[in-house]
């Protein structure tokens, strides 16, 4: 069965190390908590939003052992008046055998307050 894995984090300035040493964690994170490996990778959207534009979120995939060929692509969210700033999300697409329930988001730092619903954030692993 195809389905989505969500994850979001903050950073706390708009600077390209920032942006990529908290995407590398957030993608860590949602492949060790879903684990997941390369080859059930449809594909990664990375978006940012509007106040993050120092680096390319889904550069850190290529640091990954084995995920080089997984596409990925970056895309701005939807500038939403009041929306969370200097947040990256993640959705991956994989093949996977689990049940929606027990698909693991991962929301980190200040986007934890993005899906309380879910049970499933962890803001003391922010970075």
């Amino acid at each position: 069965m195809i389905r989505g894995i969500r994850g979001a984090i903050t950073v706390e300035n708009n600077q390209s190390e920032d942006i990529l040493q908290a995407t590398t964690s957030l993608l860590q994170q949602m492949i060790d908590k879903n684990g997941i490996n390369a080859e059930q990778v449809a594909h990664i959207w990375f978006t940012v939003t509007k106040d993050l534009d120092t680096a390319f979120p889904a550069k850190v995939t290529r640091s990954f052992d084995g995920w080089q060929y997984v596409p990925v692509m970056c895309a701005t969210e939807i500038p939403v008046p009041g929306s969370l700033e200097k947040c990256i999300r993640i959705m991956v697409t994989v093949d996977t055998a689990k049940a929606q329930e027990e698909i693991n988001h991962v929301y980190l730092g200040g986007a934890s307050v993005l899906r309380p619903d879910l049970g499933l954030t962890n803001s003391q692993d922010a970075r």
